[in-house]
C-alpha cells in the first residue's frame, strides 16, 4: 500500500508544477529593419492583438537605444514605431531606422504574478513591479 501512497503523491507534485517559462528571442528581420520577437503563446498574443494601438505594445515591449553610458538605460525614452502581429510572433518597425553600428534592446516584462500580460493593459498598472529581463541587439 505504501508504494502505492509514494507514486499517488508523485503524481500530484508532477501535476501542480507550474511548466517552465517560455524564452523570448529576437531576431533582425526584413533587411534588419524590423525586429522580430518570438516565444509567446498565440492565445495571448492574438487576445492582446486585437487592439491595434502601437501604446498598448509600447507598454509591454518598449525598445529603447542602449545610451553610452549603461548606467542610464532606465531613463531612456522608447523606440516609437509599429507592432504587427503575425501567428505567435510581434513584429516591432521603427519610425526611424536603426542605426548601424548602435546597440538597442528590447525591455521584456516577466507577468508570471498574473493571468496573462493583458490583465496588466486592461487593469492599467505601471510595469515597475514586474520584473524584466533586457534583450539585447546590435544593427
Amino acid at each position: 500500500m505504501k508504494p502505492r501512497f509514494l507514486l499517488l503523491v508523485l503524481i500530484c507534485f508532477g501535476c501542480s508544477s507550474k511548466p517552465p517559462d517560455k524564452d523570448i528571442v529576437i531576431t533582425l528581420t526584413g533587411n534588419h529593419q524590423s525586429l522580430k520577437i518570438s516565444g509567446f503563446d498565440r492565445a495571448i498574443i492574438n487576445e492582446i492583438g486585437r487592439d491595434t494601438s502601437d501604446q498598448v505594445w509600447q507598454t509591454l515591449l518598449p525598445v529603447y537605444r542602449m545610451p553610452k553610458d549603461t548606467d542610464m538605460k532606465d531613463f531612456q525614452k522608447e523606440q516609437p514605431g509599429h507592432y504587427n502581429i503575425q501567428d505567435s510572433l510581434v513584429i516591432f518597425t521603427p519610425d526611424t531606422p536603426f542605426a548601424k553600428g548602435k546597440t538597442y534592446f528590447l525591455r521584456y516584462y516577466n507577468y508570471s504574478g498574473s493571468k496573462d500580460a493583458w490583465q496588466y493593459v486592461q487593469k492599467k498598472k505601471g510595469t515597475g513591479g514586474a520584473t524584466h529581463k533586457d534583450l539585447l541587439f546590435r544593427y
